[in-house]
C-alpha cells in the first residue's frame, strides 16, 4: 500500500511544520500592534452630571 510508504510525504509534512512554527509566527505577529495608543495626547476632565431634576 502506497499509503504506508513515508518517503513521498513525511519531507513535505516537516516542510509544513517548519513553516507553520517559524515563519508564519512572525508574520503574524508584525500586524498586531499598527496603532500604538499615545498616552500624551489624552485628556482627563473631571466631568460632574448636572440633572435637571436634582
Amino acid at each position: 500500500m502506497p499509503q504506508l510508504n513515508p518517503s513521498p510525504w513525511l519531507f513535505y509534512l516537516f516542510l509544513a511544520w517548519l513553516i507553520l512554527t517559524f515563519l508564519a509566527p512572525s508574520k503574524i505577529l508584525g500586524h498586531t500592534n499598527l496603532n500604538e495608543p499615545n498616552p500624551k495626547g489624552t485628556k482627563t476632565t473631571n466631568f460632574t452630571w448636572t440633572w435637571p431634576w436634582q
